[in-house]
């Protein structure tokens, strides 16, 4: 039986490494994605404001670029402007160390 318990053993490594890379990729698929989402909304907006300082901007102009600012805020509240990582969500960081340490 030893070496049923080891094959277990080496199953449940390999099943708890094969979660943590698809927890890895699924983050850096997020990432990716909101950097994507960023750049579009950043190019819309560079858009908009050129559009507005030329005079071309039309009657909604300034409502297009208010709308992308506040997409932009919640995009970068929520998830980052996909420059780094998002903090995790909460309840999964490791706690602080002890304080003098």
């Amino acid at each position: 039986m030893p070496l049923m318990d080891r094959f277990r053993e080496q199953a449940a490594q390999l099943a708890q490494k094969t979660q943590e890379a698809a927890i890895e990729g699924r983050a850096m698929l997020d990432q990716a994605q909101a950097r994507r989402r960023a750049d579009a909304m950043f190019r819309d907006l560079g858009a908009a404001v050129y559009a507005e300082r030329t005079g071309r901007g039309g009657p909604d102009g300034a409502k297009k670029i208010e709308r992308l600012i506040k997409a932009l805020s919640r995009q970068e509240a929520e998830q980052g402007l996909g420059e780094h990582p998002p903090p995790p969500p909460a309840g999964t960081e490791d706690p602080p160390p002890p304080a003098g340490t």
